[in-house]
């Protein structure tokens, strides 16, 4: 499975943006999926996730209430909608597939590239 994120950029505090995250096969509407983010000097850390069956979603408490994940399973795309954003929420944004234990932990069998989201104040 390819994974190919893109909706990254420069926007101001207060902001939105809405990443995308495309998957290259048919079997997609069968995984878990994830988006995490990576932010200068720090861990990856779990933004958000959305099941395959059922799509229920499950968030980070730095994020709940700004940030929502969805999925399209006829364009075998994930959505990550992240409204009201804030400086601290400048990172590199990456998409997963597959999760191999729980989905708010970063071991996943597919990782996009990830994609820059610069936030200013």
């Amino acid at each position: 499975v390819q994974l190919v994120e893109c909706g990254g950029g420069l926007v101001q505090a207060g902001g939105s943006l809405r990443l995308s995250c495309a998957a290259s096969r048919r079997t997609f509407s069968s995984y878990h999926m994830g988006w995490f983010r990576r932010a200068p000097g720090k861990e990856r850390e779990f933004v958000a996730g959305v099941m395959w069956r059922g799509g229920s979603t499950v968030y980070a408490d730095s994020v709940k209430g700004r940030f929502t994940i969805s999925r399209d399973n006829a364009e075998n795309t994930v959505y990550l909608q992240m409204n009201s954003l804030k400086p601290e929420d400048t990172a590199i944004y990456y998409c997963a597939a597959d999760p191999r234990l729980d989905v708010r932990r970063p071991i996943y069998n597919y990782w996009g590239q990830g994609t820059l989201v610069t936030v200013s104040s």
